[in-house]
């Protein structure tokens, strides 16, 4: 038996590019996705550990929690490196895919207070 996909799937950023998303409807990624020829995202499940990995101490940034439907076919499960299935989205993300933005501080310990998630 498949376990069921989410509803939201999520994606850490720098506040300012998603602002500039915002201007133009859309968010083509930060530059390690373009470098990747697909964005990055995370299940909820996944969050924790990507916001360690990728974006240990960096500050202003966002999470986007983005509508699974939404995205359609762009939406791809596939494997990292290691092996565990993650979505990527290949194309850019429509700014009204994503439900909502919250800030990801960074906490006493040095690492990202991650917001409640779905």
């Amino acid at each position: 038996m498949t376990a069921a996909k989410p509803q939201l799937v999520y994606h850490m950023c720098r506040r300012e590019e998603w602002k500039a998303a915002l201007a133009c409807g859309a968010y083509a990624g930060s530059s390690q996705d373009l470098a990747d020829g697909f964005m990055h995202f995370s299940t909820a499940a996944q969050l924790p550990e990507s916001a360690w990995r990728h974006r240990a101490g960096q500050s202003g940034l966002v999470v986007l929690a983005a509508d699974v439907e939404m995205l359609g076919d762009a939406l791809r499960w596939e494997a990292s490196r290691s092996g565990a299935i993650f979505p990527h989205l290949h194309g850019k993300l429509p700014v009204p895919a994503v439900r909502w933005v919250r800030d990801l501080p960074i906490g006493k310990n040095g690492l990202h207070i991650l917001p409640e998630l779905e």
